[in-house]
């Protein structure tokens, strides 16, 4: 929706959905989430807040994030179709259920059944019939994964370089992302994904628990990548078996590297956005630690300490700035921005403005 408002000339800014909950919770009467008093909360904070992102408009992101869509229901249509399969051959080879069954392995199997009966006959047609819509969701698939892999590089985007992210994961990173530059540190990127834990410390007792929140896709592309991680030699292998030997439960030590993984994902995609030169080391945009050209699960190796702390001061934006020809209101005069407690304020032009907000995820 914001897409299209800016594509037909409206100026969309993205607000927060915790800003607006905050507005509604000390506003008079109920807090109770409806859509006249989300519209007013969402008005409030776009008028008393500065820094809000202005949201611009980017063709190519709309379609990767149209294509990974797409890409996630062929999947579940796969599952479904295998599922399905499954149970047919089940009936006709009774014992002979395969795990993981191919489009291949089930033409083997389905090759060497003649039932005689009419109930049988039957049974295989529909299983052949399941082989074919097997064969061509593959093919589909197989198509639009290397088409993703290509719009992803055409980004610029070293993601795939992390090992266990492919060219779907990627495709997922960057859709939902967007602009990096809405985090203003790599904790701020985590929390969004849902491996940040949660502080549930009472008394003297200091504990910390699982995060149902934040973004649950990419929170399961996290998860994909850490599950690919433990299954070879990698430095999160490394990571996981130091984090078992000091105690913590598979579990934890799992959740500790998705948490180092995000990490490592926010700084390739910062490191994508601007790159740093070779004469310049320091530190990266928003203070975070410097991009580096190379990838791991926990930033080759793993040794983030409570020094390595983000520095105050946001990132830059990464999208494109917006075609001129595609916004009829008239452009400020002087657009400043300015670093002031990890915002950036933008000089807002008068005129009709129009405001949505997202539940975290980019607009």
């Amino acid at each position: 929706m914001a897409q299209r408002l800016v594509q037909d000339g409206e100026r969309v800014v993205d607000v927060p959905a915790k800003l607006a909950a905050r507005v509604r919770l000390f506003d008079t009467g109920h807090n109770r989430k409806t859509d006249a008093l989300d519209a007013h909360s969402i008005a409030v904070v776009a008028v008393r807040t500065p820094g809000l992102r202005v949201v611009h408009r980017d063709g190519e992101l709309e379609a990767l994030r149209m294509l990974a869509d797409r890409r996630d229901e062929l999947s579940r249509l796969r599952v479904q179709t295998v599922n399905r399969l499954q149970r047919l051959l089940g009936e006709l080879i009774p014992g002979k259920r395969k795990r993981d069954l191919s489009a291949l392995q089930a033409k083997k199997m389905l090759a060497g059944v003649r039932p005689r009966d009419v109930a049988g006959r039957t049974r295989r047609r529909m299983a052949v019939e399941e082989l074919a819509d097997l064969v061509a969701v593959d093919a589909k698939l197989k198509a639009l994964n290397a088409e993703l892999k290509t719009a992803v590089l055409a980004r610029g985007s070293h993601l795939m370089d992390i090992h266990g992210v492919g060219p779907v994961g990627a495709a997922r990173i960057l859709a939902d992302t967007g602009d990096v530059a809405r985090f203003p540190t790599r904790a701020r990127f985590a929390s969004w994904t849902g491996t940040a834990p949660l502080d549930a410390s009472s008394g003297q007792q200091i504990r910390h628990r699982l995060s149902r929140a934040g973004n649950r896709r990419m929170n399961h592309v996290l998860h994909i990548a850490a599950t690919v991680q433990l299954r070879n030699n990698t430095e999160g292998r490394a990571y996981f078996d130091r984090k078992v030997a000091a105690g913590k439960t598979s579990m934890e030590a799992l959740r500790a590297l998705k948490r180092r993984l995000s990490d490592v994902v926010y700084r390739q995609l910062v490191a994508d956005a601007e790159p740093l030169d070779d004469a310049d080391v320091q530190a990266g945009p928003g203070g975070h630690c410097g991009a580096s050209d190379v990838s791991s699960a926990a930033d080759l190796p793993p040794h983030i300490g409570t020094s390595d702390q983000p520095l105050p001061g946001p990132a830059h934006p990464t999208l494109p700035p917006p075609d001129p020809g595609d916004h009829p209101l008239p452009v400020p005069a002087a657009a400043t921005q300015r670093r002031r407690a990890g915002a950036v304020k933008v000089e807002r032009p008068t005129g009709r403005t129009t405001l949505t907000a997202t539940n975290g995820g980019a607009p």
